[in-house]
Formats: structure tokens, sequence, C-alpha cells
């Protein structure tokens, strides 16, 4: 990737006005200020509901963190966004993702998912990003296993992540300099995810 096509903000250029949200940030769960947020800083309001709304959807939702983490790589791998799959990758290992399952999806390969809750993530996720829909069949297995709060969660991590996707691609924003890329994707448009399943 190309250098930043904005300037960027970190721990020793942050400007008074915002220092209030950047110790927010650093102070949270993400113990440090790494992608979008050193954009969205530009608008420091923007970067407090941004930083507010990342932390419940990427810490706090009913669903386990590895199905949240696989939603995310599903949509980071749609986006063809390093920094969103590279980041991801790693929480998703540390909270249990299968290796293989991960490696599948960054090769656009069809996971031989063994987990029917991971099957159903990923469909749902997978579905929604390609065709902006949700099959009804898709819709039903999630909304029947996590209900009524696990369905509108899932939905609004892939468009919460789609959202730092784009701000991540469009601005150029790097990965941080110790941390080597993952996705190596040449690609510059939308990857499409084969399906787990076949639909009648």
């Amino acid at each position: 990737m190309s250098e930043p096509r904005i300037p960027l903000f970190g721990m020793d250029n942050v400007p008074e006005k915002q220092r209030e949200v950047y110790e927010r940030i650093v102070t949270g769960p993400r113990k440090t200020l790494v992608g979008p947020l050193r954009a969205a800083l530009h608008n420091p309001m923007l970067a407090d509901r941004w930083q507010a709304l990342g932390q419940v959807l990427r810490y706090e939702t009913s669903l386990p963190a590895k199905l949240n983490e696989l939603a995310i790589l599903v949509t980071g791998r749609h986006w063809n966004c390093e920094l969103e799959w590279t980041i991801h990758a790693g929480e998703a290992r540390r909270a249990g993702l299968d290796p293989v399952i991960i490696e599948a999806i960054r090769d656009c390969k069809v996971p031989a998912f063994e987990n029917e809750d991971e099957k159903w993530i990923y469909e749902y996720s997978r579905d929604l990003l390609d065709r902006g829909q949700v099959a009804d069949d898709i819709h039903k297995k999630v909304f029947t296993r996590w209900g009524e709060t696990g369905v509108v969660e899932l939905t609004a991590v892939v468009g919460y992540y789609s959202m730092v996707a784009l701000t991540l691609n469009a601005h150029h924003i790097p990965l941080p300099a110790n941390v080597p890329p993952e996705l190596n994707s040449k690609a510059t448009g939308r990857a499409s995810l084969p399906s787990a399943i076949k639909h009648q």
C-alpha cells in the first residue's frame, strides 16, 4: 500500500482538542491508537462515537469472541482490507478459530466447517456483504441460535467493520510498523467468498 493520503494521528502528535478522546481510546480495551481511529480523530466527536460503538461491537456482543472475529474476517476479506484482515486474523486465532478456516477465507476457498455455529455466522456475513440481503434460511438459522440480540449484533458487526475497512482502504492507512501483512491481496475491489452450503 502507498503512503497515507491524509495526516494520521499517533501518540506523539495528538492535538490538545483531541487529547481527551485519545486517552479514552488508549485506556480502553484497545490499549493503543491504531487503524481507522487515527483518521477519525480529525473530528473528535466522530472519533469518540466511533470508538464507543467499536468497543461494543468488538468486545461486548452476546456472540462468542471466536464468532465475532469470524464475521470480522469475512468482512475484511470481502473488502480486501489488509489492516483489518491482519489484525483480526491474529485475534481470531487467539479466540480459538481454527487456522485452517482462517486460511480458507484468506484464499477465498470454501471453509470446511465442522462447527455449525461457525458455518452460519460465515454464511450470514458472506451473504449480507455479497448481496446486501440475507437469505431467509440463513437468517432463520442465526435468529434461532442467537435470538434477536445476536442477529442484530451480527448485522451491526458486519456493517461497522465495513465502515472500518472502507476508511482504511480509502485513506491508505497502514499496518503498525512492527506488524507483517497476512492478506497480501493484489486485488483492489471486493472479493467474493464462496458459500459453504447449497441452497435449493
